[in-house]
């Protein structure tokens, strides 16, 4: 990998660790605001702590493969068996991710609903289509180290 490459990959990873933070400490503030705000959110509220803790496992995971990844690339045993298996933890953990918030959109459809509050919605997309594309390249940087261990 070029060194530009590993740089961009190694500030991505250290990104991570203040977002856990805000997953930490800010979800549940989020939630318990908007169950005050709006009545319907109330009897969910327990549900979204559910499906946005539930996203944050794979995350954890997803950040530790990724870390793990770029160690190999740093050894340059980018095309390995190992930082493939990396790679396909990732894609799954990405895939995860995605379904878990394309099953959350309606609860959040309502939430920003009630709070006339288009925010949420939009995150949520970002969310989606980030991960889903973090899966994209894995997928595409594990056949990639699969073709080349083939020849």
């Amino acid at each position: 990998m070029k060194r530009s490459s590993k740089i961009f990959l190694k500030v991505a990873v250290f990104i991570g660790g203040p977002l856990l933070t805000l997953f930490i400490f800010l979800l549940p503030m989020v939630i318990t605001g908007l169950s005050r705000v709006i009545s319907v959110s109330a009897y969910l509220q327990y549900l979204g702590f559910i499906g946005l803790y539930g996203a944050v496992i794979p995350f954890l995971f997803e950040l530790y493969q990724t870390i793990k990844f770029v160690g190999y690339t740093n050894r340059n045993e980018a095309l390995s068996e190992s930082s493939a298996k990396a790679l396909k933890n990732i894609r799954y953990c990405g895939i995860t991710i995605s379904v878990l918030y394309v099953i959350a959109m309606p609860l959040l459809f309502l939430m920003a609903d009630g709070d006339d509050a288009p925010g949420i919605i939009l995150f949520a997309l970002l969310v989606i289509l980030s991960t889903s594309m973090s899966a994209v390249f894995a997928n595409v940087f594990e056949k990639i180290c699969h073709s080349n261990r083939i020849s």
